[in-house]
């Protein structure tokens, strides 16, 4: 129980205790900075340094699948020509962010929060943490929580068990945990999965190996976009860089929702729009069309983005190719599938995807009582439905994480602005009658596989505003930067 921690362990006491020093919780930091300076913060990572995925993730090749402009912080531009950039130059981004804004004067690294229970005695979050480094328990007592550990288990990616997996001689990868050392000259490497992951591996290790095979259950959306245009540097060589940066991201984020809300208004149009876009990528090679022809509509799941049409390009040359089938057995050399076809390999690299997890895989409590996930709702998609002083922060599905997380801290900002000017200790979003939409996650309508896994223990969406995430980045600058902050379903006390 948490009472028994406090005898024999440090007791820290924070403003404002952040956990998670990846985009999210550097974006927090900075905007708490900048706009409540006089809030103590401390952030809390369990790793050694920043950057969560960025830094977590070191397969070949690793990208961003949004474009840059609108993947950088509102507050520090990107300057980089390049729409896509690789994880070692947003890992350096990342850092300078942190650099400039101190922010490193804040982080305790290597830390694991176990448990946070709000006390209302207290009117605190009792933060129960492990230094991993030493085994010293340690505790927090915050007047306001914000978790920004991401949504998924940075220990271990989902990794399906496959048959007669005993029997394969080389060697099985998962991306999450990619062997520095991995030499896969000459090699024939065989990937399971289409995503974002998959379709980045392809080109990237194409060149050095002797053959690569996507393998995949089902075909995916593959859009190529180049990676650098011809405004978006005159832009660079001609404006101030601020200016030039806000220009360039208004214009990506404005081209990003066109085509998310054209995918969901005329999803067949659409549809054919990108199939012909596919086609047209893999005009003079061999490749069939049955391995881009999804069956679900655009955005129904992730759309996959490739920087001037590497994958196809990988295709065409020959050196790459894709099996759409299923398994039916790990063998010898390779993998069995179930057409009877064989795919020789000497690695095989399960790009299956990664476990969501909610708030880090902490328990949650109110008062001692355990929070259960999947009956809560989020107000204005930041604060938990009955939490007190409680941020979570999660990007978006459809468009750049970082969008998200900054407007969400523009919020928390807002948010502690107006308590401290009206005396306020104490916010509870409180849902009253709102009716819960069990079908909507706050992962929204996705039906990836990686949301359907978990769907039954993420929370859900409301039917209605303040609600209902609509996973639009103008409506959530509207509600959450500009329309009062005590509107209907917050509950202040002092």
């Amino acid at each position: 129980m948490v009472l028994g921690w406090a005898y024999s362990m440090k007791i820290i006491e924070e403003d404002v205790l952040i956990v998670g020093a990846g985009l999210s919780g550097i974006s927090a930091a900075c905007h708490l900075q900048k706009e409540c300076p006089k809030r103590k913060i401390k952030i809390l990572e369990r790793r050694n340094t920043i950057g969560g995925t960025w830094d977590l993730f070191r397969y070949p090749g690793i990208r961003s699948d949004s474009d840059m402009f609108s993947f950088g912080f509102k507050f520090k531009p990107w300057r980089n020509a390049h729409f896509f950039s690789q994880g070692g130059d947003i890992r350096d981004y990342v850092h300078e962010a942190a650099t400039e804004n101190h922010v490193f004067d804040y982080i305790e690294f290597g830390r694991k929060v176990v448990n946070a229970n709000w006390s209302s005695a207290d009117k605190r979050w009792i933060v129960n943490v492990v230094c991993e480094a030493t085994g010293e328990e340690e505790q927090y007592r915050a007047k306001f929580f914000m978790c920004c550990a991401g949504y998924y288990n940075y220990d271990k990616g989902y990794r399906p068990e496959f048959p007669g997996e005993e029997n394969f001689k080389g060697q099985i990868i998962h991306p999450q945990h990619w062997p520095e050392d991995l030499d896969y000259t000459g090699k024939k490497v065989v990937v399971i999965g289409s995503g974002a992951t998959a379709v980045t591996l392809i080109p990237a290790m194409a060149d050095k190996v002797g053959h690569i095979t996507m393998l995949q259950r089902s075909p995916s959306y593959v859009f190529s976009l180049p990676s650098v245009d011809i405004l978006t540097k005159t832009l660079q060589k001609t404006l101030p860089a601020q200016l030039a940066y806000k220009i360039n991201r208004k214009r990506t984020i404005g081209l990003a929702h066109v085509m998310f809300t054209s995918c969901k208004a005329q999803p067949k149009l659409m549809r054919r729009f990108i199939i012909a876009m596919m086609r047209r990528q893999l005009k003079g090679s061999t490749v069939d069309m049955k391995h881009f022809t999804p069956k679900y509509m655009p955005w129904d799941q992730r759309l996959c983005l490739v920087p001037d049409g590497d994958f196809f390009k990988a295709l065409r040359s020959g050196k790459a190719s894709v099996a759409t089938d299923t398994i039916k057995s790990f063998t010898k050399n390779g993998i069995e599938l179930n057409s009877g076809e064989k795919l020789e390999a000497d690695i095989i690299v399960t790009a299956t995807g990664l476990n969501v997890q909610m708030v880090g895989g902490m328990q949650l409590s109110v008062d001692n009582k355990p929070v259960n996930l999947s009956e809560k709702m989020f107000y204005k998609s930041v604060l938990l439905q009955d939490l007190p002083n409680c941020a979570v922060v999660l990007g978006y599905t459809h468009a750049s994480w970082t969008l998200k997380a900054d407007l969400a801290s523009g919020f928390v900002c807002r948010l502690l602005k107006f308590m401290d000017k009206k005396g306020y200790d104490v916010v509870v979003p409180q849902a009253g009658n709102v009716e819960k939409v069990n079908e909507l996650t706050v992962l929204g309508g996705l039906n990836s596989s990686y949301v359907m896994r978990v769907a039954d223990q993420l929370p859900r969406q409301g039917a209605e505003h303040p609600w209902r995430n609509k996973q639009d980045y103008y409506h959530d600058t509207q509600t959450l930067l500009n329309d009062p902050v005590d509107e209907k379903g917050l509950l202040f006390s002092a």
